[in-house]
């Protein structure tokens, strides 16, 4: 989830930050094997070249895993002023990945038969405006609702601006676009919104009569063993974790970890997680693994759209997943920005295969036009990498 106002605006701290992008990049001496050194070598090149980049992260991490082989590529360190590198368990705010689990939630409560594609907002969530009232779960997966996005909201923004970490009724999110209309008829067109994954949730609330947070836990946490992972609803991050900056050409990076709080953006992008963990899920959801064929098939009937922010190669969306068509070949995932972090998850049609890079400042077309750029042709070689035969 992106918070547009936040990254302009640099939060006053009693001693600045200085940046320290100190240790150079190295693989994970306990679980990564050896891989043609030259392309590793360029490859760890090319992520150190993003964090001393002027408005780069202070740190990054990257995870290649082709079946049990795994590769951690790392540069810059978890937090400036320290030499401590980044780890696979570190945590860290997974950004928009997290619609990625929502549609995880939803999609398996179509196989159980508790929802159902075609099921409607005015069906399902009838306190909803009227006028929103024909848009399906399936449009809310792909983002074809034209549901207004509340986190663009001027009174959420000012909110937010006035108190960043203020506590949020999550589920009273889209009262904030309550009165307007959507801005195109649903499944016309293609439309990001953070509006969507709010709606997924209070669906599944609807029909489960159950948290969302504990549905998450018990459909998508559990099956995967995924013990780093949470939704909290404050600010606090769970030790350890990579620190997230805001950066800029002028300035010191100044942290951002704990300045926002997370109910305002809950299920469109509040999940706390760590590499080990997103690289876990991404394998199972991208491969299938967690619903049936059948929905499956309903999933990846794509259409044109890009995360946000785009991911590697030319994007299309479907069900709460993109698929990424780079020139070494498809990678399904899932992309996210937030201040302070930048997620990608993404992993071969059959799971076997899969990459995640996390950077440590918010990069999106908004922000930092130019060093995206610069990132997506990174990811792109790091899926090429991921692709190549042994």
């Amino acid at each position: 989830m992106r918070v547009p106002s936040l990254p302009q605006v640099r939060l006053p701290l009693a001693t600045l930050l200085a940046a320290a992008c100190l240790a150079a990049p190295v693989q994970d001496a306990a679980r990564a094997a050896d891989g043609p050194a030259g392309h590793d070598r360029a490859l760890r090149q090319q992520l150190q070249d993003l964090t001393t980049a002027p408005d780069g992260p202070p740190g990054a991490i990257a995870v290649l895993k082709r079946g049990s082989r795994t590769e951690v590529y790392r540069a810059g360190v978890a937090e400036t002023g320290s030499d401590r590198p980044i780890k696979v368990t570190d945590h860290m705010r997974i950004a928009s990945t997290a619609k990625a689990y929502s549609g995880a939630a939803a999609l398996r409560l179509v196989d159980s038969g508790d929802l159902r594609l075609n099921d409607t907002i005015g069906k399902v969530l009838p306190r909803l405006p009227h006028a929103w009232h024909r848009v399906t779960l399936r449009q809310l997966l792909n983002h074809t609702s034209g549901l207004p996005d509340f986190s663009a909201a001027p009174e959420f923004l000012a909110l937010v601006t006035e108190n960043p970490r203020r506590q949020f009724n999550s589920r009273r999110l889209l009262d904030f676009v309550a009165d307007e209309p959507l801005a195109f008829r649903p499944g016309s067109r293609y439309a990001y919104s953070n509006s969507d994954n709010i709606a997924v949730a209070l669906m599944a609330e609807a029909v489960t009569d159950r948290r969302y947070e504990d549905l998450l836990d018990e459909l998508v946490y559990r099956p995967l063993e995924l013990r780093g992972t949470s939704l909290p609803q404050g600010y606090r991050m769970p030790e350890p974790y990579m620190h997230g900056y805001d950066v800029t050409a002028q300035n010191p990076p100044e942290d951002v970890s704990e300045v926002l709080g997370t109910s305002g953006v809950w299920a469109s992008g509040g999940i706390i997680s760590t590499p080990k963990d997103m690289t876990a899920f991404i394998r199972a959801y991208a491969g299938g693994k967690l619903i049936s064929d059948r929905t499956r098939r309903q999933q990846l009937t794509w259409v044109d759209g890009a995360s946000e922010p785009a991911g590697p190669g030319k994007n299309k969306a479907g069900l709460a997943l993109f698929r990424y068509t780079t020139r070494c070949g498809v990678v399904y995932g899932h992309t996210g920005n937030f201040p302070g972090y930048t997620q990608l998850i993404a992993a071969t049609p059959d799971g076997e295969r899969s990459l995640t890079v996390s950077l440590t400042t918010q990069v999106n077309k908004s922000t930092k036009p130019e060093l995206l750029e610069r990132l997506r042709t990174v990811e792109e070689n790091f899926v090429c990498a991921l692709l190549r035969k042994p």
